[in-house]
């Protein structure tokens, strides 16, 4: 099973084919996006719901099973997603054998359309949780980074949420993926959850999860 993880294009939808086609190439069964596909201004006549639908179309030209998790731009865009069925919300979802559990949204300085409480984050994981929990394998998104890791540093701070740290520390997933904070993509490890920055898809980044009976791997992948 392969699994590739996008984040924030923040309206740049004229690269999408093109990056799309480069990760078909790598033949993943299944994306999840993890946010940020909005932004604060739009391309001259469009709309927030215009953004989503393009990259909702773009996606389904090459992968069957697709799952989103709400960036803190992306609030106007949670009840489109849902009724697609795409929304990975405070809930979870299974592929085969995989469980895969979200929650979107992140607090940041800068009053954006969606940004959740540490417990809204915090409840809403564990809410999603339960619905896969007796599944072997396990996958959070989220948007938001862990706390105190490699993932959430802005300059020397760390500013990435408390509770998604928390749920991967209570919940051992093999893999967590998130985005928010570009300039802290990368991999880091979390007690032995592998947890992923996927960065900004339109920079040419994304992640390639690869699950086997033999092992389980998780690693930014460049396009450029």
């Amino acid at each position: 099973m392969k699994i590739a993880v996008t984040g924030c294009i923040h309206n740049e939808i004229e690269r999408l084919p093109i990056l799309f086609e480069k990760i078909a190439s790598y033949e993943p069964d299944a994306l999840i996006s993890v946010g940020d596909i909005a932004n604060a201004s739009f391309p001259k006549g469009f709309e927030s719901i215009d953004i989503g639908k393009i990259f909702l179309e773009e996606v389904k030209e090459y992968f069957k099973k697709i799952l989103i998790v709400p960036g803190t731009w992306d609030k106007d865009l949670m009840p489109f997603f849902q009724k697609q069925n795409v929304l990975l919300h405070g809930k979870g979802e299974t592929i085969d054998d995989i469980g895969i559990y979200g929650f979107g949204g992140a607090q940041t300085p800068f009053n954006t359309p969606y940004e959740p409480s540490e417990k809204e984050i915090e409840d809403g994981l564990r809410k999603a949780f339960e619905e896969v929990k007796d599944k072997k394998i396990k996958i959070q998104a989220t948007h938001a980074p862990p706390f105190n890791s490699t993932l959430d540093l802005v300059g020397n701070k760390h500013v990435g949420s408390i509770a998604v740290r928390k749920s991967i520390e209570e919940f051992s997933p093999q893999v967590a993926v998130c985005a928010h904070i570009h300039e802290s993509m990368g991999k880091d490890f979390i007690r032995n959850t592998i947890a992923l920055n996927v960065g900004k898809f339109t920079e040419g980044y994304f992640g390639l999860i690869e699950i086997s009976e033999e092992r389980i791997s998780a690693e930014i992948i460049s396009l450029i």
